[in-house]
């Protein structure tokens, strides 16, 4: 394992850290860029935003593994940036109607997984109960990202790859598909920790 020396350094501003906090800072800017749905430059400049960012995810975990420099902060900002980058996205991709008609339901369900885990996290944590992120959840992350690219080039990049929005929205299906699954794996987790803890 790698070894980086951090004394004399805070962890808030450890290399993870601030990885993670580049990703929180590109939401607004992909969120502008996309108030401009139909200028094609405007579409590639935020998705070039929004590679920038999800590549971050992966490698601020790098980093703090590598480097021994896991923090409290880290541990708390990074699964929220990565719901702020997604549902930011996917709101205002269902604005321009690039998500549109049914696979709005998609977004939902994704958007209330979200809020779903968010909250047993936090519960299970007071509880001192650890939930592993499962395969499948990276599977599902990896989806989410990949069908939000395809959706954020939209008719931008339609003029490169004819299907890129119909690739995006079966991306996200297959993402929320996943959601399903994994977030049911959280709520028997909380559900069983719920009943033990009534228990007399």
């Amino acid at each position: 394992m790698l070894s980086a020396p951090t004394s004399g350094r805070s962890q808030l501003f450890s290399l993870p850290n601030i990885l993670t906090y580049c990703r929180v800072a590109a939401v607004p800017v992909v969120v502008a860029l996309l108030f401009w749905p139909d200028d094609h430059w405007s579409r590639w400049a935020a998705l070039a935003v929004f590679v920038a960012a999800a590549v971050t995810d992966y490698f601020d975990g790098y980093f703090a593994r590598a480097y021994a420099q896991h923090s409290q902060l880290g541990r708390m900002l990074d699964p929220i940036a990565d719901k702020l980058l997604v549902a930011a996205c996917l709101l205002m991709l269902a604005a321009d109607e690039t998500i549109s008609g049914l696979s709005l339901w998609a977004a939902i369900v994704i958007l209330c997984r979200e809020v779903l885990v968010s909250g047993l996290r936090e519960y299970l944590a007071e509880l001192k109960v650890g939930v592993p992120v499962s395969r499948v959840a990276k599977w599902k992350t990896t989806a989410q990202l990949v069908a939000l690219g395809f959706l954020i080039a939209g008719p931008a990049g339609e003029t490169l790859l004819p299907g890129t929005i119909m690739t995006g929205i079966v991306l996200l299906w297959t993402a929320a598909a996943l959601t399903i699954y994994t977030g049911w794996d959280y709520l028997k987790i909380g559900i069983a920790t719920m009943v033990d803890q009534e228990r007399p």
